[in-house]
């Protein structure tokens, strides 16, 4: 069993950079795909950001964010980071780190672990 702990969301103004990260405990945390997701109000959770468990780390990211977010993983300190620049208003949302036995977290993926969340607030 794996327990996922999100940190680092908050209000930034559009154009500015957050960090997420997502502290993992339990389980063997080099064996899990990670991604992050996110929820804005009224709108269904969405796939953000993946990256695999190993094969030097492949990543794969919605086109609403490619070439503005980043995630990466460090298995030392059981954690994946989520790498926000340029925030736009429609990155609104409360934010979700996952986990899942299969090899990678893609936009098809239904991980076998969740976070709480996380918000993050983009003012125009």
């Amino acid at each position: 069993q794996v327990q996922l702990v999100e940190s680092g969301g908050g209000l930034v103004q559009a154009g500015g950079s957050l960090r997420l990260s997502c502290a993992a405990s339990g389980g063997t945390f080099s064996t899990y795909a990670m991604g992050w997701f996110r929820q804005a109000p009224g709108k269904e959770r969405e796939f953000v950001a993946g990256i695999s468990w190993s094969g030097g780390y492949i990543t794969q990211y919605a086109d609403s964010v490619e070439g503005r977010f980043a995630i990466s993983r460090d298995n030392a300190k059981r954690t994946v980071f989520l790498q926000m620049n340029s925030l736009k208003p429609e990155d609104t949302a409360v934010y979700y780190c996952a986990a899942d036995n299969s090899a990678m977290v893609h936009s098809s993926s239904s991980p076998n672990y969740w976070g709480q969340g996380t918000q993050v607030t983009v003012s125009s």
